[in-house]
């Protein structure tokens, strides 16, 4: 099991800045990535960003390119997503994720989730 923990949401005007940071605990060493998931209020989660532990690979939704940016830091098996020029329709609980390597890219792990609300 992997246990995630978010933290740095809250609430932002539009244009500006938000750092949201997840602590991964557990049998970190079983998984091959991690990233975000949002869900907008009254929508699905939908995939914002990954990144591989091993070689730093990052993939990004298409619509938060160029604004959003993922990192890790291995040492402390955390994952950090640093939001850019925030738009009202970022606004949304914004979820933790793990993968197993045993199946890369199927996130099985996910955090509680942290609010984000940009306004316009």
């Amino acid at each position: 099991q992997v246990q995630l923990v978010e933290s740095g949401g809250g609430l932002v005007q539009a244009g500006g800045s938000l750092r949201l940071s997840c602590a991964a605990s557990g049998r970190t060493f079983s998984s091959h990535a991690m990233g975000w998931f949002r869900r907008a209020p009254g929508k699905y989660q939908t995939f914002v960003a990954s990144i591989v532990w091993v070689g730093g690979n990052t993939y990004y939704a298409d619509s938060v390119k160029g604004r959003f940016t993922i990192s890790r830091d291995n040492a402390k098996n955390e994952v950090y997503l640093q939001m850019n020029s925030l738009k009202p329709e970022d606004t949304g609980v914004y979820y933790c994720v793990a993968d197993d390597v045993a199946v890369p890219f199927k996130y099985d792990y996910w955090g509680q989730g942290t609010q984000v609300t940009v306004s316009s």
